[in-house]
């Protein structure tokens, strides 16, 4: 335990309140018997940690900052595959750490979790808690929520477990003084808003995917809305329910094409949080890259698309010795143009940095600004 606290804490920066939870709390009673980890560069490949063939592999990842994936495709594809969409997952102990530390929950809380999981930051809200305090953890998934079930009880732990959709929150034991949320989010549901006292805190990743994601404390107000700063790096799988993408026809001859591009596609992909947040706030675009190489030699790959639906996407090419960049564009939205326009508007902003941004939450929808709430990015 000692290992692991060094381990998600190097730089002293998580509170000791948190600290003492995590002390408190064995992570092993959470973590399944068999998990898959998720290798920490492209070089290397993923493998699995299995208790009954080496006990001591598996408690020394578990004591580690490291996090454990739990579930493949919604369950359909077993862990031993190695390869598939990773799910559900025992977070990483300092990602926790993080987070909660952002929520700065107080003893009496009646606290909200969006995402059981394997249930350990629902121990740990409860430990942060204490004994008048109260969790109600909401999961959508039966079969995680009632091995956390199992879990929490052989520890002695007891929150309100609900199977459901988390986007909805649960009004039934509001109001909460603290909202916890375990998977990225691009649209912060208002009934989280709705269901909180004045006062109360809402940390969530907030996670559009375009390049880096963020953490964010939202503070509720007494007018019934929210708002808040960017607080640093948090990716976590996305909520189910905001992950669909709608199915859309097939694209025509028409709609594929190439164009070339003066922008060397690393200047965007390389850039700081804060132009990542930019871009993001201004396109609703989310991205991906990678360095690799091929037959014709070095080459590097960026590629941005629209989240809400699969027909407008672009990828853009670099190599080295060009002098235009090659773009293959899909569909009539052009993304890569979009993209360029938003990078160099807050290149024009002098390239403010993540702490800058913040968000505000009304029942219209969630608005990101920058310096303050009356600055919106449009």
């Amino acid at each position: 335990m000692d290992r692991l606290i060094a381990e998600l804490d190097p730089d002293g920066e998580v509170r000791d309140f948190v600290k003492q939870a995590i002390r408190a709390v064995p992570r092993h009673l959470f973590i399944p018997t068999v998990g898959l980890i998720s290798p920490r560069d492209k070089t290397g490949k993923a493998f699995l940690i299995d208790h009954s063939t080496d006990p001591n592999t598996w408690l020394d990842t578990v004591y580690s900052d490291t996090s454990v994936v739990t579930q493949l495709n919604d369950g359909t594809t077993a862990l031993s595959e190695l390869e598939g969409d990773y799910t559900s997952s025992a977070s990483a102990p300092s990602t926790v750490a993080d987070l909660l530390d952002l929520l700065d929950p107080d003893p009496g809380n009646r606290v909200l979790e969006i995402g059981t999981g394997t249930g350990w930051t629902a121990a740990l809200l409860l430990q942060l808690v204490g004994v008048h305090g109260s969790v109600t953890s909401i999961e959508v998934d039966a079969e995680i929520a009632e091995q956390a079930a199992k879990s929490l009880d052989d520890a002695g732990c007891h929150p309100n477990l609900i199977v459901g959709d988390g986007t909805k929150g649960h009004a039934e034991h509001a109001p909460f003084d603290r909202v916890h949320v375990t998977c990225g989010i691009r649209a912060v549901p208002y009934a989280w808003v709705e269901q909180c006292r004045p006062g109360a805190k809402i940390v969530l990743p907030y996670c559009p995917n375009f390049g880096e994601n963020h953490s964010v404390r939202l503070m509720v107000l007494q007018d019934g809305t929210a708002v808040g700063r960017f607080r640093g790096f948090a990716s976590y799988m996305p909520i189910r329910s905001q992950r669909y993408i709608p199915d859309q026809p097939a694209c025509g001859p028409r709609d594929k094409h190439w164009v070339t591009t003066r922008i060397d596609p690393r200047t965007i992909a390389y850039a700081s949080a804060g132009a990542d947040l930019a871009i993001s706030a201004i396109t609703g675009l989310s991205s991906s890259s990678m360095k690799d190489a091929d037959e014709d030699g070095e080459l590097f790959r960026m590629w941005v698309s629209d989240p809400t639906t699969a027909y407008s996407w672009a990828v853009v090419e670099w190599r080295p010795d060009q002098e235009q960049y090659s773009v293959y564009q899909v569909g009539d939205r052009p993304v890569w143009d979009e993209v360029v326009d938003a990078y160099f508007r807050w290149v024009s902003w002098g390239e403010p940095g993540r702490d800058r941004f913040g968000m505000t939450i009304t029942q219209e929808g969630q608005q990101i600004w920058l310096d303050s709430p009356e600055h919106v990015l449009s």
